[in-house]
């Protein structure tokens, strides 16, 4: 089970931090992410860690403005959001997958998926 927290309403150029909590099962070796899907769009991928530190991938719209981190001894996942923009609003989904050699930016590749939470960015 992944539970995903942090959202909320902020103005352009502003900051959250989305958490994903997993419980319920071992994640040890899983990769661990971040979709996203804002109104009249399919879900797109945004970030994802592996494992290891350093195994990370970030889709091209957010890179040098989002961070994701991971605590495994909490099998918590962190998205650090900076510099927001309107067109960042969406509904965020946290996900996971078992091990993979590569970290997956396919959403049909992830097994497990959080409730989502609202991320809105005013003008």
């Amino acid at each position: 089970q992944l539970q995903a927290s942090g959202g909320g309403l902020v103005q352009a150029g502003g900051s959250l931090r989305l958490s994903c909590a997993a419980s319920g099962r071992t994640f040890s070796n899983y990769v661990m992410g971040w979709f996203r899907q804002a109104p009249g769009k399919e879900r797109e991928f945004v970030a994802a860690h592996g494992w290891s530190a350093g195994n990370i991938k970030y889709a091209d719209p957010v890179k040098g403005r989002f961070t994701i981190s991971r605590d495994n001894d909490k099998i918590t996942v962190y998205l650090q959001l900076n510099s927001l923009k309107p067109e960042d609003t969406a509904v965020y989904y946290c996900a996971a997958r078992s091990y993979y050699s590569s970290i997956p930016v396919i959403e049909s590749l992830y097994e497990y998926w959080g409730q989502g939470t609202q991320v809105t960015v005013s003008s």
